[in-house]
């Protein structure tokens, strides 16, 4: 698949690249690493990466205006995303042919041609493997750029290096990424460093979520709350791992309320929770999932049925 999708590449002038709504390091370094790599390798092309921009990610890279116009007859390619309602830009159904390029769940088997891995670490680590077949068979070139972003890409989804997807094989390509050019202490302060506008907030997560006896937790975080301490719904996103550090824990589930919906973020250190999030609009990793809901009712029955999961 990584020679078709190569050979697809190299047979389109113009390129697009979209991932989902919301990024995250690991939608920016894969879209933004794999126009580094194909800008480097085909400079006669044109290259562009699409989707609204997270500020968040700002010392990252920021995402290129694209035209209605420019998808005539373009190559689109989607990263990170598993189904279709989730990508960024709905444009991406306009082009010449669609790419999906993904490791989670492949519930929605979109595109014409597809490369799923729910076995990789994140789709950094998978543009990285199609760079090393490009590399061999059309001559693809890394740029320190391109290493950067695929680096921090993979740091991010890996929870630095500490969730179960990482492999033998993530730790080769991360120290294959570490030989180029980039400063990786300026990258971690970008990924990691936050205002003590959210640390107030995380105390007062610490302070309030709730835990039963079987490790099954939650915390709550309606709009005036988010008012209070000065956090927009998209930030709470940097606090969503918190709750892992609590000794005795199995799974939590972080509800944070926007204008139209109340976002419901689920991780776990065992149960498998991706099921769960599928039964209210939403998806992903068995251990890292993303569902939304309507109602603060709603909320509880979910709660029900992760502690049904942990018991």
């Amino acid at each position: 698949m990584k020679r078709q999708i190569i050979d697809t590449i190299s047979s389109y002038k113009t390129i697009i690249i979209h991932r989902h709504v919301r990024p995250d390091p690991d939608a920016y370094g894969s879209t933004f690493g794999l126009r580094e790599i194909l800008q480097a390798s085909y400079p006669d092309k044109q290259i562009f990466v699409t989707g609204e921009h997270e500020e968040s990610l700002d010392f990252l890279e920021k995402p290129d205006q694209v035209t209605d116009d420019q998808y005539e007859g373009a190559l689109v390619i989607v990263t990170d995303t598993a189904n279709t309602e989730r990508i960024d830009d709905q444009r991406y159904s306009t082009g010449a042919s669609l790419i999906k390029i993904d490791h989670h769940p492949n519930d929605d088997a979109y595109g014409d041609l597809l490369w799923v891995n729910t076995q990789a670490s994140s789709v950094s680590e998978m543009i990285y493997e199609l760079y090393e077949e490009g590399k061999t068979t059309a001559n693809w070139q890394m740029t320190d750029n391109a290493a950067r972003v695929l680096f921090a890409g993979i740091v991010g989804d890996t929870g630095r290096f500490m969730f179960h997807s990482t492999s033998q094989k993530t730790f080769e390509i991360a120290g294959d990424l570490i030989k180029y050019n980039f400063d990786r202490t300026e990258l971690f302060n970008g990924m990691y460093e936050v205002e003590r506008k959210l640390l107030h907030l995380q105390g007062h997560i610490y302070q309030q979520f709730v835990m039963d006896d079987n490790g099954a937790a939650y915390i709550k975080l309606p709009q005036e709350l988010l008012e209070e301490y000065g956090v927009s719904a998209t930030e709470t996103s940097l606090l969503v791992g918190s709750l892992g550090n609590v000794k005795g824990i199995k799974a939590w589930i972080m509800f944070i309320e926007e204008e139209d919906q109340i976002r419901v973020r689920l991780r776990s250190k065992g149960p498998i929770i991706n099921e769960l999030a599928k039964q209210y609009n939403g998806g992903g990793h068995p251990l890292a999932s993303g569902a939304s809901i309507y109602s603060w009712s709603e909320s509880d029955e979910v709660i029900a049925k992760l502690k049904e999961i942990c018991e």
